[in-house]
């Protein structure tokens, strides 16, 4: 990161942090949807507990590990700011609370996984493979949340070609272990979808390692001396981490969640209509990590100059950010309304569902447009360390407005299905509309500041 000029300036940074987070996010995506889909040739079984168990995963992973993106804005304050020595102590702390994250949720899993599963009524084999699957993934969960804490640090530098590079290398690992232990390859033990949580956990392993090795070893991150002392637990630190922290991952979770209510509310329409309905949410979920991108390079920008003292730079890399996320919007918008047959055909042949997937991603289009303009914002505001408004954005659009109005037009309309669409698109739109004037509030408050520091 350094101090940009000019409208042009700000928006080739921008891409630049913008570009390998984008790249990295894909990367993710990549693996997990290796996981699923070699976990499916070897059995329908291994498929469905490798969908559980992911199903039972992903929201608690993103949740817990949204309490650690407070580093983000923190490291890109110190860092505008040029208090590079308050770094490493931040960075240290937050990998110690990382630790006790992660073993909170290894005993809580070891305590509720199995009544979880219990309650689910699935077929024993397939309940089998989820519990399996989820075990194995726990051997990981400590080096991921690690790796973690290491990554905020190093994109908060505006590094984010190095996190880029460790998701690129880690992926060909992860499908090769996949390869391996899930078909029983070159000697390896057969251990069919189960064999892609041990592969999942070597990744993480290994994306650990190789980020300790780049921070400790490349010139560029010389000045913070990581691991060089040894500093004791700092409940103050602490303190401070999850007073952002907490929202971001609450906020996170609410939104997670809520589609994942929808799955289970849609539960009572015909398969045809539940398959449609997951296939053209999966290609949403993928068009979502543009402006997801967009947000996470928004934070360590805004959270730059606001450490920096100019807010005014601060306000144009917000709007910029809004702006790239808004005309990627048009764009993908426009492929979903002229490819919409051809996108729903990746996922099935069946007509009845290909006719219902090409409806459900009319009302896609809809999303593209309420999260490129909430989730720059939301970055934005993290890099003003302002997190509480977007938590009560995500409770109550998402939770007050979105769901009982989708219940609503499902249950007591003609809509049915698409009931609970709509409600998701006119909660997310209410969402942005706040969030769009809390920024406003923000923006004109730190100006406030800065007139009465220079008056």
């Amino acid at each position: 990161m350094q101090q940009t000029m000019t409208h042009k300036e700000k928006i080739i940074q921008l891409l630049h942090i913008f570009l390998p987070v984008f790249i990295t996010q894909v990367g993710q995506y990549a693996m997990n949807f290796a996981d699923v889909t070699m976990s499916g040739h070897a059995s329908s079984s291994d498929l469905a507990g490798v969908a559980i168990g992911s199903s039972l995963w992903v929201p608690i992973f993103t949740g817990m590990s949204g309490i650690l993106l407070a580093l983000t804005p923190i490291v890109a304050q110190h860092f505008g700011a040029k208090r590079y020595e308050q770094i490493p102590h931040v960075v240290i702390q937050t990998m110690y609370l990382a630790i006790v994250i992660s073993l909170a949720i290894i005993a809580g899993g070891a305590a509720a996984l199995n009544p979880i599963l219990n309650h689910m009524n699935l077929e024993a084999e397939v309940q089998q493979v989820a519990y399996d699957y989820l075990i194995a993934l726990s051997f990981g969960i400590i080096p991921l949340f690690l790796y973690y804490v290491l990554r905020c640090f190093i994109d908060a530098l505006g590094q984010t070609k190095i996190t880029m590079f460790i998701t690129l290398t880690a992926l060909p690992i992860n499908i090769l272990f996949n390869y391996l232990l899930i078909y029983g390859k070159f000697g390896f033990p057969k251990l069919g979808g189960v064999g892609s949580g041990y592969a999942t956990t070597i990744t993480y392993w290994y994306s650990f390692f190789i980020a300790v090795i780049i921070v400790r070893r490349f010139q560029r991150f010389d000045r913070f001396n990581l691991f060089e002392r040894f500093y004791r637990i700092s409940f103050a630190t602490w303190k401070k981490l999850l007073k952002i922290g907490l929202p971001i991952g609450f906020a996170i979770f609410f939104e997670t969640s809520i589609f994942a209510a929808v799955t289970l509310l849609m539960s009572e329409f015909h398969t045809t209509t539940i398959a449609a309905h997951q296939s053209a949410m999966n290609f949403a979920s993928f068009l979502y990590m543009i402006p997801l991108s967009i947000s996470t390079a928004l934070t360590i920008a805004v959270g730059f100059e606001v450490g920096a003292n100019r807010y005014q730079d601060a306000k144009q890399y917000s709007f910029i950010g809004i702006g790239m996320a808004v005309s990627t919007a048009i764009v993908t918008s426009l492929l979903l309304y002229f490819f919409r047959g051809d996108i729903a055909k990746i996922y099935t042949n069946e007509q009845d569902v290909l006719f219902l997937t090409e409806q459900f991603l009319l009302y896609a289009i809809f999303f593209q447009f309420s999260d490129a303009v909430a989730a720059p914002i939301q970055g934005a505001l993290r890099g003003y360390k302002d997190v509480n408004a977007t938590f009560w954005a995500a409770f109550v659009s998402y939770w007050c407005i979105g769901l009982p109005f989708g219940y609503t037009l499902a249950n007591f309309t003609s809509f049915g299905a698409f009931g609970y669409w709509i409600g998701l698109i006119a909660g997310l739109a209410s969402g942005a509309i706040f969030l769009f004037f809390r920024l406003l509030y923000v923006q004109r408050r730190y100006k406030h500041v800065h007139h009465n520091e220079n008056g």
